[in-house]
């Protein structure tokens, strides 16, 4: 049976009650991902109103990104949940440059936010969330927090555990507290931008070890422990941002053991384990020598700004909870107790597990799409790593002045030659229909001719 909304009971204009409705509809499970909607002129007839409303609330439906047109096809339900068009630059239409989690209606991002809200209020009240609060969270707080992560790195304690305003506070701290200016840090040859800005703020030297499609190499990493005496080396062992390389166990034992020998101490970046559990932390080989960063803005959103810091004992603790104090006070109170709620009740797996499927599916797509080129990827990143026969620079500017952004490699490197290679952020696309139409405009770009695409 064909969607026929009800909008008498509603206010506004036609066309915005029609988008109410749809979205309401949506909300209550009514209306499911994926599901036809009625062609504009068979709503028009049923409603009896005129075409040109049904077209405008069809319009303003997939601006708020919960509708989606398929050429040839009609109207459906978005692949995601409702989230509205930023206000992207002109002529900038798809950006694939943020490396967001996407969001799937199965998700219920939007409903478990007003659920758990409400759970709070019911139990004590939001406004005792709006005054100071302990930096680093409560002991409830990071009771529930150590439970939740002792199911990846079993020796995790509450009395070693910080929460944080996201994992970039991490790593500017983590650093200001374990080097000084001029010291020397090792990580990836390709790394993760925000560590190397956090690392150019402090006046810290970032010394790039050789990688291969499997990560960082154990040998290469010894050498440069003998040649540099790092005070601390930072790694993404698993989904590794950009390349989505993942450490294999032999590389991660190999790797604690050669941390261990050199007397220095791991930052390990787990922004992506939790979209893939079978990889272990190297906290695991070796928690006396590690800070581990284990962050919700990559498997549920970047804007909650919660993030897990496990030190190597509670002394360590101590000291990065003063940081944390003397740098942001704490993190917003309110939203670490939604995440609290959320990991305590279950919710939290159950996002999460929503996310990673969905991630699985848009990198099937993008493997249909990009067949023939050469690019890493892994079945729950929310990026890919493509290779390209010529400077990165030049196909990124391309794309742009086409409306697609993705990042070239340059923006990764810490020394030597760029790469040639891109980011593609698959999840930052609103749905699959955008991001089947941001892959389109890719190939289209890789299989022209250089020259063709030269500014003239």
């Amino acid at each position: 049976m064909e969607w026929i909304p009800t909008i008498s009971e509603l206010t506004g204009p036609r066309y915005q009650r029609i988008v109410d409705a749809m979205e309401a509809d949506i909300a209550a499970g009514r209306l499911v991902r994926g599901q036809q909607l009625p062609t504009q002129r068979a709503l028009a007839k049923a409603l009896g109103i005129d075409l040109t409303t049904v077209t405008r609330a069809y319009t303003e439906a997939r601006r708020r990104g919960i509708m989606e047109a398929r050429v040839g096809q009609g109207s459906f339900v978005s692949e995601t949940s409702a989230r509205r068009a930023v206000d992207l630059p002109h002529p900038l239409a798809i950006d694939l440059s943020m490396n967001v989690p996407p969001h799937p209606l199965e998700a219920q991002l939007e409903e478990r936010i007003i659920a758990g809200l409400e759970a709070i209020r019911a139990q004590s009240g939001l406004t005792a969330f709006l005054n100071y609060q302990p930096p680093g969270g409560s002991a409830h707080e990071r009771e529930v927090a150590a439970r939740w992560m002792r199911t990846r790195v079993p020796h995790t304690q509450a009395d070693r555990l910080v929460i944080f305003p996201g994992t970039q506070t991490i790593l500017f701290n983590l650093l200001a507290h374990l080097a000084r200016p001029g010291d020397v840090v090792l990580t990836e040859a390709i790394t993760f931008p925000g560590i190397k800005a956090a690392a150019s703020q402090l006046g810290i030297k970032l010394v790039g070890v050789t990688m291969d499609d499997g990560g960082i190499l154990p040998d290469a990493l010894a050498k440069a422990c003998r040649t540099h005496r790092p005070k601390a080396i930072y790694l993404i062992p698993t989904l590794h941002n950009p390349t989505t390389a993942t450490l294999a166990p032999e590389r991660r034992s190999a790797i604690a053991k050669i941390i261990r020998d050199a007397d220095t101490v791991l930052i390990e970046d787990d922004a992506y384990g939790l979209l893939d559990r079978s990889a272990s932390p190297i906290a695991t080989l070796i928690p006396e020598r590690t800070y581990l960063a284990t962050t919700l803005s990559k498997c549920i959103a970047p804007a909650l700004r919660v993030a897990y810091l496990l030190t190597p004992d509670s002394a360590a603790q101590q000291e990065m909870r003063g940081l944390l104090q003397a740098t942001v006070q704490m993190p917003a109170p309110l939203m670490v107790a939604l995440v609290t709620h959320w990991v305590e009740s279950g919710v939290a797996d159950r996002i999460i597990t929503a996310i990673r499927n969905e991630a699985i599916g848009r990198q099937r797509l993008a493997q249909r799409a990009l067949k023939g080129f050469r690019f890493q990827a892994k079945p729950a990143a929310h990026h890919l790593w493509l290779h390209l026969p010529e400077r990165p620079l030049d196909i990124a500017a391309h794309l742009l002045r086409n409306g697609l952004a993705i990042v070239a490699g340059d923006a990764f490197t810490v020394d030597g030659a760029s790469p040639h290679a891109v980011r593609v952020s698959l999840g930052a696309a609103r749905n699959r229909s955008e991001l089947s139409e941001a892959l389109r405009i890719l190939v289209g770009a890789l299989q022209r001719p250089a020259e063709t695409r030269q500014i003239v």
